[in-house]
């Protein structure tokens, strides 16, 4: 049997004038991986508005917890914190069942991966890898350790300011996103070349997660909200009415 409900509307075009231009100088590397050529617009197909689909099953019960998920012989050094918000469409919808990963460096401004060779040391409890699912209503949640920043070789004396690297399924490839996060009071985030690709000084507020003492547990862990928004769908027209917000 034929579905007879609407069909789902496409997603809405993405801001252009939200997101950096893709060949920035001030920072570098965008130098020789911009495309030299104008983009193109096509029609969103079929595999773009459906996506993959997760559900609780397939995690495990510390995948949310990176303070203890990598830990051998004691906790992780570093100031313990939560980073929880909504994921929502550009409706005010939240997103239920979908998947937000997280990596970061750790307290000391390091990765675990053999390329960073910042001086740094590793810590032998830290992965800084993570994941969760949205719930019903889009909220998410994990514990991990504030990362520190680090130096990168941008110019003389270039730094990163403090983040977590978040990457987003929605029900759809459309709203497929990969951001990051800073934190409230970061004096590097205004000299980041990074952050000032982005021409919008309202987007770049959106990516600094303020601190949120009301969910702070005393005593223990500080917390930092950090909301994520996803494309959202256009109306549709079903039987005369608008459907599909």
């Amino acid at each position: 049997m034929l579905p007879t409900g609407p069909k789902p509307g496409e997603y809405y075009q993405r801001d252009r004038d939200m997101q950096p231009p893709a060949y920035t100088p001030i920072y570098k590397t965008s130098v020789l991986r911009s495309p030299k050529n104008a983009l193109l617009s096509i029609d969103q197909s079929l595999s773009e508005l459906t996506g993959p689909m997760f559900n609780h099953n397939e995690l495990g019960p510390l995948d949310n917890d990176m303070i203890s998920n990598y830990a051998q012989d004691g906790e992780p050094i570093g100031q313990r914190i939560i980073v929880h918000g909504r994921v929502l469409d550009e409706n005010g919808n939240g997103v239920p069942n979908t998947l937000v990963e997280a990596w970061q460096a750790n307290a000391g401004g390091r990765y675990r991966h053999k390329k960073d060779v910042y001086l740094a040391p590793i810590d032998p409890n830290f992965g800084g890898c993570g994941r969760c699912l949205s719930d019903d209503n889009g909220y998410y949640f994990f514990r991990t350790i504030k990362p520190g920043p680090y130096p990168w070789r941008n110019y003389v004396n270039s730094w990163r300011p403090a983040h977590i690297h978040l990457s987003v399924f929605g029900p759809s490839f459309s709203q497929r996103l990969i951001t990051q996060m800073y934190f409230e009071g970061d004096p590097l985030i205004d000299i980041c070349p990074i952050v000032k690709t982005i021409p919008d000084a309202e987007a770049i507020k959106r990516l600094i997660a303020p601190l949120d003492m009301n969910n702070s547990i005393p005593m223990d862990t500080r917390a930092y909200k950090f909301d994520i928004v996803l494309r959202g769908r256009r109306s549709t027209l079903f039987e005369n009415r608008l459907e599909g917000n």
